[in-house]
């Protein structure tokens, strides 16, 4: 039993670590599941931007016309790049072998990011990356240090630098605190622009991890209204059948 509750403790531990991003501030993604045009703008820079990489393994062409607003002639002549059909899983061409020998070890699929790491972590990290000339596509970011993934947004964005401030921790020992950035070279977007377009990437991807999930609150509406009528119908026929005993 104590070795049960250790290990929970260490599962719990760890995934706060996670959620906190490994200890850099992050900005609320504020997505709204709702929006249909903002999963569509999604979806566009997900195919555009990100699918070369990575996959979304466990979703399919086809889920997209069902859910957000899409029809399958805009997904087959908007989405769809190569020989996939509608009904495909969206995976990627690109051999595991070759990802490792290009960048190190294969990008991960992302059909589940969202869940595993948080929309605000998601939302923080795609507007994070800034030039660091040490690093092999001479990008960092400050909320994956030493990410091995090269800033693939950059057009969008253009490029900013990080800047920190030295300071000291209690023992003494020189520490680096982020300060903010500063834009090295403009993009075609402006920084709000950006900022909507990632919160848009965002929410997709939020959506892609649990496709289901609008439905599933629009239902438990019912759900919850269904157990309350039931408790009280419960409740009046307990008195009833106990009225004589008391």
């Amino acid at each position: 039993m104590k070795k049960l509750i250790f290990a929970l403790f260490l599962l719990a531990s760890a995934g706060a670590a996670q959620a906190a991003g490994g200890g850099a501030k992050l900005d609320p993604a504020n997505v709204d599941l709702s929006d249909q045009a903002s999963l569509q703008h999604g979806a566009k820079l997900f195919m555009n931007y990100c699918l070369n990489c990575h996959s979304l393994q466990y979703q399919r062409y086809q889920r997209m016309a069902d859910d957000i607003g899409l029809t399958y002639e805009e997904v087959e002549d908007n989405m769809i790049f190569g020989n996939h059909k509608i009904g495909d899983l969206m995976t990627v061409a690109m051999s595991a072998e070759d990802a490792t020998r290009w960048f190190g070890a294969p990008p991960p699929d992302l059909s589940v990011i969202a869940r595993a790491r948080g929309a605000d972590w998601l939302y923080t990290y795609l507007r994070s990356f800034y030039v660091d000339p040490k690093r092999p596509f001479g990008v960092n970011n400050t909320v994956f240090p030493d990410v091995g993934m090269p800033h693939v947004l950059w057009e969008l964005q253009g490029m900013q630098k990080a800047l920190f401030n030295e300071t000291k921790d209690a023992g003494g020992n020189p520490h680096k605190e982020f300060a903010g950035f500063e834009s090295v070279s403009a993009g075609s977007m402006s920084p709000d622009e950006y900022d909507n377009a990632m919160r848009d990437l965002t929410a997709f991807l939020v959506y892609v991890g649990e496709p289901i999930q609008m439905e599933r609150k629009r239902l438990g509406v019912y759900v919850i209204l269904f157990l309350l009528v039931f408790t009280v119908l419960a409740y009046l026929m307990k008195k009833e059948y106990w009225k004589d005993v008391h």
